[in-house]
């Protein structure tokens, strides 16, 4: 059993106060931008169609994140308060606006945005679609793992009680017993995908730009995700009627289609073809 307390602060400059979450935020995007870069380079992909991805991708990641969370687990408060979906800022009760930062983000709207974000990148540069999305799914295990451990310093997104002395006490919530460390989890395992990739492209680099990347990262992470849900507890309080009833959360439901989608590239689809690479060669 491990007390789990951590300040969520990692570093101060002065007045200045950066937190775990951002911090480890801004390493996955550094981390992706490294390694989405090298790709691009062995690839043989012109410098000046790198440099507008990254824009792309932090707004496209951010957007649907943010959108995802609001519409697909809150539609009721952020329908009447639609200012909050986008910018960190809460009204409170005497009509004063003060900063709260984003307290919710959606990693199914994060990967639906990236995907919209990159078809519109791929519009202006065009890159082959499922080159694009190849190249960014070997990066993106990494970005997911560093994601979750943000969340896991802000004891956020946690695990169901484990009814035994195995596990994380969250004392910032005020627990004594122990909770799956659910965000540790998908960390680990998301690490462990990143490094199968990276792996798969050593021996299949002409893989890229057929959408194989792009199904494996889907059909793991989602299917993991899928799973590591049951261990889990829920987002929003609706959800309890909602696993109740068909003993599925919305998370999981979320994950199916990603998961077929993925399914269908990872297997050849057709459309990895008709999208497929367009002359850049490993």
């Amino acid at each position: 059993m491990v007390i789990w307390n951590p300040d969520e602060v990692a570093l101060h400059f002065g007045p200045l106060a950066i937190r775990w979450y951002s911090l480890f935020w801004t390493i996955g995007l550094g981390a992706a931008y490294v390694i989405v870069y090298r790709l691009y380079k062995q690839q043989r992909i012109p410098q000046e169609k790198f440099d507008p991805l990254f824009f792309y991708c932090f707004l496209g990641i951010l957007i649907g994140a943010r959108l995802g969370h609001c519409l697909l687990y809150d539609p009721g408060y952020f329908l009447a308060h639609p200012i909050e979906m986008l910018l960190p800022i809460r009204q409170d009760g005497g009509g004063n606006w003060h900063f709260s930062g984003y307290s919710g983000l959606a990693s199914h709207g994060g990967t639906l945005g990236l995907m919209i974000a990159l078809w519109i990148y791929m519009r202006k540069t065009h890159i082959s679609l499922m080159r694009v999305l190849d190249n960014i799914a070997i990066a993106t295990p990494i970005t997911a793992c560093c994601i979750r451990l943000g969340n896991l310093m802000n004891s956020e997104i946690v695990g169901k009680y484990t009814g035994n002395e195995y596990g994380m006490v969250f004392a910032k919530l005020g627990e004594t017993l122990p909770r799956h460390p659910g965000q540790l989890y998908e960390a680990v395992a998301y690490f462990v995908f990143f490094v199968v990739g990276m792996v798969f492209y050593k021996i299949w680099p002409r893989k890229v730009g057929t959408g194989f990347y792009f199904g494996f990262c889907l059909t793991s992470i989602f299917t993991f995700r899928f799973f590591v849900e049951f261990f889990k507890e829920v987002q929003e309080a609706w959800e309890i009627g909602m696993q109740s009833a068909i003993g599925l959360n919305q998370g999981q439901l979320l994950s199916i289609p990603f998961i077929l989608i993925g399914l269908y590239f990872l297997l050849g689809g057709k459309l990895g073809k008709k999208w497929g690479d367009n002359g850049y060669t490993a």
